[in-house]
């Protein structure tokens, strides 16, 4: 087979690849549009500078005359503009991926939204349109942490401000959202949370189902030593960079580069090319800083001196454009690959060209890459800020560097710029004395658990009653039955969590709020026994404990508590390093309570014509949140977008509120006896959940017409093309607790209910002598 190649682009990053593809056997002949000096020097490689690399129709034409057989873009500005597609429509296979893949570098705000949707790690973020630019300035206000804006499109790499102080990051918001200094790149701004630690890159061959990682490489951004001054294409590379070590690479494959390449195969955009991301190794763990879709530069030309010399990188290109990488193989040099770049003076700012360049006697091992370079007459001269890329491959870290530094002292020209500590990190690395591992290394922090319990103990002293003393900190909590009054008390517990309520909690950023949720379905769960809630013991579990996340929560279950009048008496606080996905939690919550034995419900003499009444719920409560998050999914919308039904305030909140506690409106109603069961409407909704608490031999009817239905709901099940039945089995739909009392006593516990609490009470059914629950006048919830 022969192959003929075209390779889109005119940098080092091409020359690289051109350097790299000429020496497969398989190459008959290589065209690089436009190309530059460097790469009509590559045998069997020429230069096609008469037609745009922008001209798709002409590049096609050109292609097809040619014979081309594969075509490998260089940047992303044509991918992103979908020149896949061109090519795909004539039969040429590309190597790289299609304008919707293409998607996750071109838009921020989309790449964002799918690492949430697929449990990526990355940092906290929340996206703006431009004409959100008030609700973006709040949210920077009270977000807590330092935050990073980037212009979602593409913006020459120059789109991301990383202000030191909320007036700045006020100011950058209105340079992107409302003078567009960023042009259309800002019509969408991603605001996210600063993570810090050191970067490392990752470049992966991928078919759309396999995955290769090439060696972890760590750039130069800085045009300055020490990482110092203004930020720039890359001025250098290394690889591999030690700081990513095989077992922080099978995490980053298992918890990003898999469930990325799987998750766009299964929303229908599969990712083919050269996937480049971009990694922060926080404490946390590596989280993803942005993707990219093709190939970086410089990490490219130190990359091809890595690959092992018997790696036909033709063929492999070929077999992931067709789909089959796993057929072939790619190896690696057992060494290290240094790249320096060669600017212009004055880059990355105003620099001037044609600038004539001399080339020494370049040591071997070395390879010099042309990047911002042309051909003037017999001379070869500076064309561009980033001009030379010198690269070179030795078995060790030491030896690569002394050979590149050698090279780059053989190449002059008036202004040459370089950094002299290219590596530095990795040379820092390698001198450093081990003191041995800590616990903390392993990724527990006992300071960080220390602090949580400082932050929380004032919020748990607010939730003291009589029997407990609300000091945490031992090894167990203690409550004194006798301080509370009962008489002959029977104890009643209950457990429960929050469910994919989670989810959203964490994608919006808001925690404080499952914490109310955990405690109501715990004790709303002992109420409907007739129980008093005494205490409460929560557990909160994590990959890395976030003090501020973890403070967050509690304050929201000392709320919970407080609202249910029992205390916060313990809990379990447990970091567990590669259980749960960067950023994730998982909540637990345990409830005690006590009724006085003659007041236990449900009671056994509920009978045919007993009336159900139906008390208020506050919205979803915490049921149904994986078909919630489903239906939000498919409507388009984001949980910062206005809320359809309430447009001042964002959707995500809406879905948030808490659960409702009914202890303090339904329980003294229970305590007088006017109660004969209840039903707390949770996950199964009326039909799963009324029968539990009645005779076996009877059952009810629910007429659903007897309230309004809210506006939440009406929005799910015309979004998600929900039934009417499958709602009603699914959420509470309106009423989150359901009373059955004495026809008698129907008036008396309605206008206590009313007095007393500030949820609405309906009458809303009664109890048949036909088992389950049969669904009235359901269809008035689609009018």
């Amino acid at each position: 087979m022969s192959l003929r190649i075209l390779i889109l682009g005119a940098g080092g990053r091409e020359h690289a690849l051109a350097w790299k593809l000429s020496k497969s056997p398989l190459v008959d002949h290589i065209y690089v549009c436009p190309g530059n000096p460097g790469t009509a020097q590559e045998p069997k490689t020429s230069n096609v500078d008469h037609i745009s690399s922008n001209d798709f129709p002409k590049l096609v034409q050109f292609a097809v005359q040619q014979q081309v057989t594969l075509v490998v873009p260089g940047p992303e500005q044509p991918l992103v503009d979908g020149v896949e597609g061109f090519f795909r429509k004539v039969g040429i296979p590309v190597f790289g991926p299609s304008a919707l893949a293409a998607r996750m570098e071109g838009s921020k705000a989309f790449s964002k939204a799918f690492m949430a949707r697929h449990n990526i790690p990355t940092a906290k973020f929340r996206t703006f349109k431009s004409s959100q630019f008030e609700e973006a300035k709040q949210y920077v206000k009270t977000c807590g942490h330092q935050v990073v804006l980037k212009a979602s499109g593409l913006a020459a790499g120059k789109g991301v401000l990383i202000p030191e102080t909320v007036d700045e990051a006020i100011t950058g918001l209105e340079e992107i959202m409302v003078s567009n200094v960023f042009g259309d790149a800002g019509d969408e701004v991603v605001v996210e949370e600063l993570l810090t630690g050191p970067e490392v890159s990752i470049l992966a061959l991928s078919d759309g189902y396999s995955i290769v990682a090439l060696p972890a490489a760590q750039d130069h951004k800085r045009i300055g030593e020490g990482d110092t001054g203004l930020n720039t294409g890359g001025m250098g590379a290394y690889a591999p960079a030690p700081i990513l070590t095989p077992e922080l690479l099978e995490r980053v494959t298992r918890e990003t580069l898999r469930p990325t390449i799987d998750g766009m195969r299964k929303e229908g955009f599969p990712f083919l090319g050269m996937l480049f991301t971009g990694f922060m190794l926080t404490p946390a763990g590596p989280k993803v800083l942005e993707y990219n879709v093709r190939f970086g530069d410089p990490e490219t030309e130190a990359l091809m001196l890595l690959l092992g010399e018997d790696v036909d990188f033709a063929s492999v290109l070929l077999a992931c454009a067709e789909h089959r990488l796993d057929s072939v193989p790619v190896t690696f040099r057992e060494g290290v690959a240094v790249t320096v770049v060669l600017a212009s003076s004055g880059y990355p700012g105003n620099y001037e060209k044609g600038k004539k360049i001399t080339f020494g006697e370049i040591p071997q091992n070395a390879v010099v890459f042309h990047a911002g370079t042309k051909q003037s007459g017999s001379d070869v001269v500076t064309a561009g800020g980033r001009v030379l890329a010198v690269t070179a491959f030795a078995p060790t870290l030491k030896d690569a560097l002394e050979t590149v530094y050698k090279g780059v002292d053989q190449i002059t020209f008036e202004g040459k710029t370089y950094r002299r500590d290219i590596a530095h990190r990795a040379l820092s690395t390698s001198t450093g004395k081990s003191n041995g591992l800590t616990y903390a290394q392993a990724g527990v922090s006992v300071d960080a658990g220390n602090a949580l319990v400082d932050a929380i103990k004032p919020l748990v002293r607010a939730t003291s009653r009589p029997g407990a003393d609300v000091e945490i900190g031992g090894f167990g909590g203690v409550f004194d039955l006798k301080a509370t009054g009962f008489k002959d008390p029977v104890l009643v517990s209950g457990t429960d969590g929050v469910g994919t309520k989670l989810r959203l909690a964490v994608d919006y950023g808001v925690h404080d709020l499952v914490g109310i949720d955990l405690v109501a379905m715990s004790v709303n769960d002992l109420l409907v026994q007739g129980a008093e809630p005494l205490y409460f013991l929560d557990y909160y579990g994590c990959s890395r404990l976030d003090v501020s996340v973890a403070t967050q929560v509690v304050k929201g279950i000392a709320e919970g508590c407080k609202q249910a009048g029992c205390a916060l008496i313990g809990g379990e606080t447990a970091e567990m390093p590669g259980m749960y996905q960067e950023g994730d939690y998982d909540l637990a919550g345990f409830a005690v309570g006590a009724v006085e034995r003659n007041l236990i419900l449900p009671r056994p003499d509920i009978v045919e014509g007993d009336v159900l009444l139906g008390v208020a719920s506050s919205g979803l409560h915490s049921n149904g949140f994986s078909l919630v998050r489903k239906i939000v999914a498919l409507s388009g919308l984001t949980y910062s977008s206005p809320c359809p039904w309430k447009q001042d305030t964002p959707l995500g909140r809406v879905l948030l509120e808490p659960t409702r506690i009914y202890i303090q409106q339904v329980l003294p109603v229970a305590k007088k006896g006017l109660l004969k069961g209840m039903s707390h409407i949770t996950g199964g909704g009326f039909t799963e959940n009324i029968p539990r608490v009645l005779p076996k031999n009877l059952g009810c009817y629910v007429d659903a017409s007897a309230w309004q239905h809210p506006e939440v709901f009406r929005f799910l099940m015309k979004t998600g093309n929900v039934a009417p039945l499958e709602m009603a089995r699914t959420f509470n739909n309106g009423i989150g607790m359901v009373l059955i009392v004495d026809r008698a006593n129907v008036e008396e516990v309605t206008k206590a209910l009313e007095a007393s609490g500030p949820s609405a009470v309906y009458r809303i059914g009664e109890v048949t002598s036909k088992p389950g629950v049969e669904m009235r006048n359901i269809l008035s919830w689609t009018a």
